[in-house]
């Protein structure tokens, strides 16, 4: 069994679809700012949990004041006995909640299909309960990019990221098959997200406004699926039949 680890994430995250060229211009104006953080570089793949009629991306799409996402998340191509992270991820009037726990990906694999808790804790409970009220919504799309991930060095719970290559596919669902797929966003454009606990510097918002960056909404699984929701219709069909 692996080692339990919790993590409680309270923050404000900001979206910025980028240029190449004001990506490099960005960097240019606060890289002495920055410190990579744990995982650096790095591909992300997260397989998102969801009903046969796709209820929660669709409420999370709909939804004015409150958003919820349930998925598995890895760094890298896992193994059966890599680190993974189960997490339940909700938006209240712009606040970022997230919870999650660490197990391997053959203890997530073993709970998400057969219930087997890998351990006991206030966190597993909320997922545990999440999940039922759910229905125990299987694999629905791997979302998988990636990352360079830093934190600033006199502000550790800020945090720039910056996504090249979002990708997504409806089957195989398992990070351990690869982080192939379908590309959602043009290979010029770079999505960076801005993670604080509080206000964003002064520094830090002069340096977006000169280089003309400015914030935008974006979701990486609520893109995929007005992607395949437009492509491939029946997949949206069959769950509403499904589930009806």
């Amino acid at each position: 069994m692996a080692k339990e680890t919790t993590y409680i994430f309270r923050r404000i995250e900001k979206k910025y679809l980028l240029t190449e060229d004001q990506y490099r211009a960005l960097l240019t104006e606060i890289s002495q700012e920055l410190i990579p953080d744990a995982y650096g570089k790095s591909t992300i793949c997260s397989v998102y949990l969801d009903t046969p009629d796709f209820r929660l991306i669709r409420a999370s799409i709909d939804a004015k004041t409150y958003k919820e996402k349930l998925r598995l998340r890895s760094y890298g191509v896992p193994t059966d006995a890599s680190k993974v992270f189960l997490e339940i991820k909700k938006k209240f009037k712009g606040v970022v909640y997230k919870r999650r726990v660490s197990m391997t990906l053959a203890e997530a694999m073993a709970y998400l299909e057969r219930g087997e808790k890998p351990f006991d804790s206030q966190i597993m409970r909320e997922l545990d309960y999440a999940l039922r009220f759910y229905g125990h919504p299987p694999p629905a799309a791997l979302i998988a990019y990636e990352r360079e991930a830093y934190f600033v060095k006199d502000l550790p719970a800020l945090r720039v990221t910056f996504d090249t290559g979002v990708r997504y596919r409806l089957t195989d669902l398992s990070a351990k098959y690869g982080t192939e797929g379908k590309h959602i966003l043009p290979p010029d454009r770079v999505l960076m997200e801005i993670k604080t606990d509080g206000a964003m510097p002064c520094w830090l918002s002069a340096a977006l406004d000169r280089c003309g960056i400015f914030p935008t909404s974006f979701s990486k699984y609520g893109t995929a699926y007005r992607e395949f929701a437009l492509n491939e219709p029946y997949l949206i069909k069959k769950g509403e039949q499904t589930h009806a």
